[in-house]
């Protein structure tokens, strides 16, 4: 049973949608954090509260957000659907958001972290040495902040890959299709293909795991 496509396609899919989605959120993290560790204005508590509002709201209020947003008769959904000539609902690429907006929260936090944690006087000093900002960006600030980076990846993934409500309500549960290893296993057990069910259980424990113990290693090696 383990070996069957109703095991290896929603486990491969799943993968592939945490892989696409860890390095969106790469990106706008790494962006945002850099735009507002350090800086202080009006409205930046409000802005950072939103930021992280994923990782506290419910999955199905995510779920329920994503499709009025992107739902046709949405001014988003509908140029999506005129343009492409298809809703992003019900497609992979519904699940890539999903899963991104749910991991988009760790990564922000943890870049952000890395970011405060450089020393003010190191970037001062390479200024000081003819550095613009970005290339304190990108030569000094980020690299010292790369275990932080690294970690928000490895904890960005493994959320991506755990994603199920907002997944669920987004983007369907069709096998070969949008069916992620956490809706398989709801089939599973709904169907009592406990077998089945048990060996996506284990696949993401054990990946889950690994995740947390190479996070745990990028935090604590010197």
């Amino acid at each position: 049973m383990m070996f069957s496509n109703d095991f290896w396609h929603p486990l491969k899919f799943s993968l592939q949608v945490a892989s696409i989605s860890v390095i969106i959120v790469c990106f706008f993290g790494i962006v945002f954090a850099r735009l507002l560790y350090n800086k202080s204005f009006k409205g930046k508590m409000l802005l950072e509260t939103f930021l992280m509002l994923p990782i506290v709201l419910p999955p199905t209020v995510i779920g329920f957000l994503l499709i009025y947003f992107f739902g046709r008769h949405s001014p988003v959904g509908a140029f999506i659907e005129e343009f492409f000539q298809h809703s992003i609902m019900f497609t992979p690429w519904a699940a890539i958001i999903a899963s991104t907006t749910v991991a988009f929260p760790l990564m922000y936090q943890s870049v952000k972290l890395g970011f405060q944690a450089v020393d003010i006087d190191i970037e001062n000093a390479a200024r000081v040495d003819g550095g613009n900002k970005m290339k304190v960006f990108l030569f000094v600030s980020l690299p010292l902040s790369l275990p932080s980076v690294i970690s928000g990846l490895i904890m960005s993934f493994a959320r991506a890959l755990g994603e199920f409500g907002a997944t669920l309500m987004f983007a369907g549960n069709i096998p070969g299709k949008t069916q992620t290893a956490p809706t398989a296993i709801y089939v599973a057990m709904e169907s009592g293909n406990m077998s089945l069910a048990w060996s996506f259980v284990l696949s993401m424990v054990v990946i889950s795991f690994l995740m947390l113990l190479l996070s745990n290693f990028v935090q604590k090696k010197p």
